[in-house]
C-alpha cells in the first residue's frame, strides 16, 4: 500500500463518518502487519538488548510508520489517534523499531500543549480542522498555529485551496513549481520540501527538481520576476512583464502570468510567517520525525501520546519577563496619540516629511546581526542568482520614487484587475487582507476592552513604508510612538530577510503578549508583505496593459 494513495484508503480517514474511519483503520493495521510478516524473523529484542529491529530503507513500511505516527499526533479524530497509537504499540511489541517525533511540536518558539489545545477548546477551529485534513489528508503545522485565530485560518485555507486546487490559467504541477521557486528564494526549507511532494503528487516530471536549469524555459523566465518581488519589488517595470508575456515561444498568458504572481506573492509572504513563527518540518515528512532511539532511555508509544517536552519548554513560562510594565506603556501612548488626533491635525507637508523620515530610519534598522545565511544546494538550485537579496532603497544614493496609494492602491486598482483575469480570486484576497487587518479580541496581554486599531494600523504602515508606500492620511509620526527599536529588527527580519529569525529575535518583543497575540503579529506582517509585493506587480502589469 503506498503512502500517498493507497487506492483512496488514507483518505478516508478525514472522513466525518466514524464507522468509515473504523473500517479503514482496520485495513491499514492488517496492511502494516502484513509487510512486517514479509520482513521474516524478528530477533529476540529482550535478549538481545537491542530496543527494535531498523527496517531496511528500501521498504515502504518506514514512510508507512511515518504517516501513521503524523496521524497518532495530528488527526483532528481522536479515533484516530488512538487506533494509531495502539498500531505503533503492536509494530513495537513485535520488535521492529517505530519512529518518533523530532523537536517539540509544529513551533521552536511556541509550546507545543498551548497550540493544541486551541482546537480542543473552540469548536469552530476543530471543525475547520476536521474540513482541511479531509482535502489534504494532513494538518501541516502552518494550519495548527493559525488555529490561534480560526476566523482568519479559514480565509486562508479557502484561498490558498482556489489557488493551488481549483480552476485556473496554470496547471497543478506547475502552480506546485512556483510555489518551490518562491518559497527557495528565502531558503525556506519547510514550504520547499512540502510542495516538492505535492509537485511529484500531481504527476510533476522528477527531472525539474535537479535544477531550475532543468525546468521548461517558461518556468526559467519567471526567474527575474520572482527574484525582484521577493527582495526588491519597487524595480519591478512593465518591462519585466513585456519580457514574459512577448517572448515568442515561451510566451506567458496575461491570465498565466496574475495566477504566477499570485503564487510567487503567496509563497514569500508564507515564508515569512513560517520563520516568523518558528514552524518546524511536519511529523511525516524529513527532519520531524526519526527512527533512532534517544540516547537515554528506551523510547515507548507512551512517550508520543504524553508530548516529550524539552527541559528549555517546561522552564519557559518559568522565566520572569524583564520588561514589566511594557502593555501599560504602550496603552497610554495609544491614548495620548489618540488625544493628539482629536486636538489638532499636521499638515500635507509635516505628513509627508514625517513618511520621509520614518522611511530613512527603517533603512537604518539592522536586520540580523548574523553573517549571510549562504543556502544549501538543495534549495539555491531552485533559483537563480543567490546573492540577490534585499536592499535598502536609498543604498549607495540610490533613490526609488514613493508608491502613493492614493495613485495606485489594492482597493481601487489592483482588486478589479485581480477579479478581471483570474475570476473570483480577487474577492477571496480581499476577504484575507481585511480579516488579518481588522482581527481583534479587543485584548492586549491581560488587559480588555482595548482598541487596537491604532497599533495594527502602525505595523501595517511600517511595512508598506519599508516598500516605499505611502498613505497620504496616515501620520509616520505614530510609528516611533507604538513600535521600539525589537520590535523593528523583528518586524523588519521576517519581512525582508526572514531566513535570518531566531528565537531570540522572537522572544525579545512585546514580552508580555501572549503567543496568540505575537502569531497575530505574524499574520499582519505576511499580509502586509503580499499586499505591497502585489501593489508593485500589478502596477506594472496596469502600466504595461495601458
Amino acid at each position: 500500500m503506498d503512502v500517498r494513495d493507497a487506492a483512496g484508503r488514507w483518505d478516508a480517514l478525514g472522513s466525518r463518518d466514524a464507522s468509515s474511519r473504523h473500517a479503514t483503520m482496520e485495513i491499514i493495521h492488517q496492511e502494516v502487519m502484513k509487510r512486517i510478516e514479509n520482513i521474516g524473523p524478528i530477533p529476540d529484542t529482550q535478549s538481545s538488548g537491542l530496543s527494535g529491529v531498523n527496517v531496511c530503507p528500501a521498504s515502504d513500511l518506514n514512510p508507512m510508520m511515518a504517516h501513521v505516527l503524523m496521524l497518532s499526533k495530528r488527526c483532528p479524530y481522536e479515533d484516530v489517534r488512538e487506533k494509531c497509537l495502539c498500531l505503533l504499540q503492536r509494530v513495537q511489541d513485535v520488535g521492529v523499531r517505530i519512529p518518533r517525533p523530532l523537536g517539540n511540536g509544529p513551533s521552536r518558539f511556541i509550546p507545543e500543549k498551548e497550540i493544541l489545545l486551541v482546537s480542543k477548546l473552540d469548536e469552530r477551529t476543530q471543525s475547520i480542522f476536521e474540513d482541511a485534513f479531509a482535502v489534504l489528508g494532513r494538518l501541516d503545522n502552518i494550519s495548527l498555529v493559525i488555529g490561534f485565530h480560526p476566523q482568519y485560518l479559514e480565509s486562508f485555507l479557502r484561498t490558498q485551496h482556489y489557488l493551488l486546487q481549483m480552476d485556473g490559467p496554470l496547471s497543478l504541477h506547475y502552480r506546485h513549481y512556483i510555489g518551490i521557486m518562491a518559497a527557495a528564494r528565502h531558503q525556506c526549507t519547510y514550504l520547499v520540501n512540502l510542495h516538492v511532494n505535492d509537485f511529484l503528487q500531481v504527476g510533476g516530471d522528477p527531472k525539474w527538481l535537479n535544477g531550475l536549469e532543468e525546468a521548461p524555459q517558461k518556468l526559467q523566465a519567471l526567474g527575474e520576476l520572482n527574484k525582484i518581488l521577493a527582495h526588491r519589488p519597487w524595480l519591478l517595470t512593465k518591462e519585466h512583464i513585456e519580457s514574459l508575456l512577448k517572448t515568442e515561444e515561451h510566451s506567458w498568458s496575461l491570465a498565466e502570468l496574475i495566477h504566477a504572481v499570485m503564487l510567487l506573492t503567496h509563497y514569500h509572504s508564507l515564508a515569512s510567517f513560517t520563520f516568523g513563527c518558528g514552524i518546524t518540518p511536519d511529523i511525516h515528512t524529513d527532519g520531524g520525525h526519526t527512527f533512532r532511539p534517544p540516547s537515554l532511555s528506551g523510547y515507548c508509544v507512551c512517550d508520543i501520546a504524553n508530548g516529550n517536552g524539552s527541559l528549555e519548554e517546561m522552564m519557559g513560562n518559568q522565566q520572569v519577563s524583564e520588561s514589566s510594565g511594557e502593555v501599560e506603556v504602550l496603552m497610554e501612548r495609544m491614548k495620548q496619540l489618540q488625544e493628539c488626533r482629536d486636538e489638532e491635525e499636521a499638515s500635507q507637508e509635516e505628513m509627508a516629511t514625517r513618511f520621509e523620515r520614518e522611511k530613512t530610519e527603517s533603512m537604518q534598522v539592522v536586520t540580523s546581526e548574523d553573517e549571510e545565511c549562504v543556502p544549501s544546494r538543495d534549495v539555491s538550485r531552485h533559483f537563480e542568482d543567490p546573492s540577490y537579496g534585499y536592499k535598502d532603497f536609498s543604498r549607495r544614493g540610490e533613490h526609488v520614487p514613493t508608491l502613493r496609494v492614493q495613485d495606485y492602491s489594492w482597493e481601487d486598482h489592483g482588486f478589479s484587475l485581480v477579479n478581471r483575469l483570474y475570476p473570483d480570486f480577487g474577492q477571496l484576497l480581499d476577504e484575507k487582507f481585511q480579516i488579518a487587518f481588522h482581527l481583534t479580541y479587543n485584548t492586549m496581554a491581560t488587559h480588555q476592552d482595548v482598541d487596537t486599531s491604532m497599533l495594527r494600523r502602525a505595523i501595517w504602515n511600517y511595512i508598506h513604508c519599508m516598500f516605499g508606500i505611502r498613505y497620504d492620511d496616515y501620520d509616520y509620526g505614530e510609528i516611533n510612538q507604538l513600535l521600539d527599536r525589537s520590535f523593528k529588527v523583528y518586524i523588519k527580519t521576517v519581512v525582508c530577510s526572514p531566513e535570518k529569525i531566531t528565537k531570540r529575535m522572537y522572544e525579545s518583543f512585546w514580552r508580555q503578549f501572549q503567543h496568540s497575540e505575537k502569531v497575530h503579529v505574524n499574520l499582519l506582517l505576511m499580509e502586509a508583505r503580499m499586499q505591497a509585493e502585489l501593489l508593485y506587480a500589478l502596477r506594472a502589469i496596469t502600466r504595461y496593459m495601458t
